[in-house]
């Protein structure tokens, strides 16, 4: 009988240690779950405004969950993001916007609630917002991403009008113009005529100051049609001068009209720089980003085109924002190019890799197994430049793919060929013919289209070529003369394709 006392009160004790872990276990979890819940942090703050669209960027060690909702009058658009506590790189985010951004006058950040972070973007306008994370790529971790479209998106007719100087461009030398064939049955069925040798002429002759004034007349109502109408122009045949000269390396044709019709046209070209914003592609010793050279070679080839008074050009960008594959095709299917010029820099994971190259699409895989390998690393640019795959159309690339022609792959083969002997005549080949690949960018279905490797950015010494001023003209030169080489042996149609 002694010993039950003794029973009882271990039981008790038992009773209350386990009490008492239980208590201490419920503390621990609630001294850990804010600090789990602080565990996110913030490690770069990034924005790229563009007409287009502006993208703020919070790359981040986790992934984020973010509520959004917009405010009207005056218009503003609030983020709660939540598993966040403000830290000093988060509210660098205020000096990041510029005064010139098309769409943010500015922006404030604070906590709105534990673990809850609030970012209100002050709008300069009405816009449409879409907020999504992505998954760590490249040399990126977790991102959540803020792009904020205008409401009526921007025309690509009426922005490359805007920012073009085709308008504005000097006469040149008589042969300077791209002569158009006309839009037949027979013509579109039937291989392209040789050129017509030039109509020799010296300076101040009746011949040469006709067309002169016809080149300033036509050029004079071309642009008072495209301030009064800018997407009707686009379909519109324009007139221009047309003899060639007889010095002419590559004389231009002199297609003969039908009764009536008029031969020449406006000439519209799509020069896509890759990558930008996020996607900086390839990055030399140096350090020298791809993303900025092939931009400025673009530029440098725009202003170079537009000075033939019958070619105008549209930049897929022309700044440093990010333009996902589809949309650099679908940005020049609806100015509805003649044709579409991709500008890269190579790299390679050997240094001594070196040489110019020029790519076009293929439907029955890489003409190389390097082609292939390139093919996959360009068409990785929508993972790295950050693309809101509930946005975009699943089955686009499938049925660009699919709608990709025989013959619009057989003239770019012909534009490729022209181009890559130009380039040749600067700058040592990769490889001495067009290859192919299954590129992404180039799959416009109606439009000849070519991806140019200006040179390897990962080999040092062309890397030193590629940012100096006189190689980019000469390579813009090159590509100039190829393109009007293609153009004189395949005269573009009148417009009369679907866009």
């Amino acid at each position: 009988m002694p010993a039950t006392p003794q029973i009882r009160t271990e039981h008790v004790k038992s009773r209350h240690r386990r009490t008492v872990l239980r208590a201490g276990s419920a503390l621990l979890l609630s001294v850990m779950a804010p600090l789990s819940a602080r565990a996110a942090q913030i490690l770069a703050v990034r924005v790229w405004p563009a007409a287009d669209y502006t993208r703020v960027t919070l790359e981040n060690d986790s992934n984020l969950k973010a509520t959004h909702f917009i405010v009207k009058d005056p218009e503003r658009l609030v983020v709660d993001i939540e598993g966040l506590e403000l830290n000093p790189t988060l509210k660098t985010l205020v000096a990041k916007i510029q005064s010139n951004d098309p769409y943010i006058r500015q922006v404030r950040v604070g906590q709105n609630r534990p673990n809850v972070v609030r970012l209100v973007f002050d709008l300069k306008e009405e816009i449409t917002p879409q907020v999504f994370a992505l998954a760590p790529a490249g040399q990126y971790k977790h991102r959540l991403i803020f792009d904020l479209y205008p409401v009526k998106a921007v025309d690509p007719i009426a922005a490359m009008i805007e920012k073009g100087d085709w308008s504005d461009a000097p006469a040149l030398p008589p042969g300077e113009a791209i002569a158009t064939a006309p839009a037949t049955p027979a013509a579109q069925a039937a291989p392209a005529s040789p050129p017509a040798p030039g109509v020799p002429g010296s300076p101040g002759t009746g011949v040469q100051a006709t067309q002169a004034t016809q080149a300033a007349q036509a050029k004079a109502e071309a642009r008072a049609e495209i301030k009064a109408e800018a997407r009707a122009e686009a379909a519109a045949p324009k007139t221009d001068i047309a003899a060639a000269q007889p010095e002419d390396k590559h004389p231009l044709p002199q297609a003969k009209p039908l009764p009536g019709q008029k031969v020449a046209r406006m000439i519209t070209i799509a020069l896509d720089p890759g990558h930008g914003g996020e996607d900086p592609g390839a990055i030399g010793s140096s350090g020298s980003r791809e993303k900025d050279i092939v931009l400025a070679i673009a530029k440098r080839l725009k202003g170079k085109l537009e000075q033939h008074p019958n070619i105008r050009v549209m930049l897929t960008r022309d700044g440093d924002y990010f333009v996902p594959l589809g949309t650099r095709v679908d940005k020049a299917r609806k100015v509805q190019a003649d044709l579409f010029v991709s500008i890269h820099a190579d790299a390679f994971v050997q240094p001594s890799a070196r040489g110019s190259s020029v790519f076009v699409l293929s439907e029955k895989g890489a003409s190389s197994s390097a082609a292939r390998w390139l093919a996959n690393k360009e068409n990785d640019a929508d993972n790295i430049g950050g693309v809101n795959v509930q946005g975009q159309d699943k089955q686009l690339a499938s049925v660009l793919f699919d709608l990709s022609t025989t013959a619009q792959i057989n003239d770019s083969l012909k534009l490729g060929k022209a181009v890559l002997s130009e380039i040749g005549g600067i700058n040592r080949l990769h490889k001495g013919s067009v290859e192919q690949a299954g590129f992404a960018v180039l799959k416009a279905p109606d439009i000849p289209s070519i991806l140019i490797e200006t040179a390897f950015i990962s080999n040092p010494e062309e890397e030193a070529r590629l940012k100096d001023n006189d190689y980019q003209d000469k390579l813009a030169d090159a590509v100039v003369k190829g393109i009007r080489q293609y153009f004189a042996k395949n005269p573009p149609l009148a417009k009369s394709r679907m866009t």
